[in-house]
């Protein structure tokens, strides 16, 4: 377990490894897909689209993990999917074009 100032680091990036994942779970959906980039995506890009959704998703548990004890790490894991899939979808409401960042991979 980290304390103090060392256990920052994991959490952000926990948070941005639960954004991204949830973020490339909504771009594997066709109409979030569409809103983005404009056309259908193929069967690859959705494949490998979900595949590092839950990448991203197994990355947070396993910097929460690394930060503290399971019941803890545990919560604040679902806390940061929480956070992402918020982020996700307000930013698909108002600014899909920010989301082009996490389509480059498909």
């Amino acid at each position: 377990m980290l304390e103090g100032a060392a256990a920052v680091w994991p959490l952000l990036g926990a948070v941005i490894a639960g954004v991204a994942g949830m973020g490339w779970l909504a771009l594997a959906m066709d109409v979030h897909w569409q809103q983005v980039r404009g056309q259908a995506p193929s069967r690859n890009a959705v494949l490998r689209l979900r595949g590092l959704g839950v990448f991203g998703l197994i990355v947070a548990l396993v910097l929460c993990l690394r930060t503290d004890h399971a019941s803890m790490a545990a919560l604040v894991w679902v806390m940061v999917l929480t956070a992402g899939a918020l982020a996700v979808t307000l930013t698909l409401a108002w600014r899909p074009h920010w989301l082009r960042v996490l389509a480059w991979v498909a």
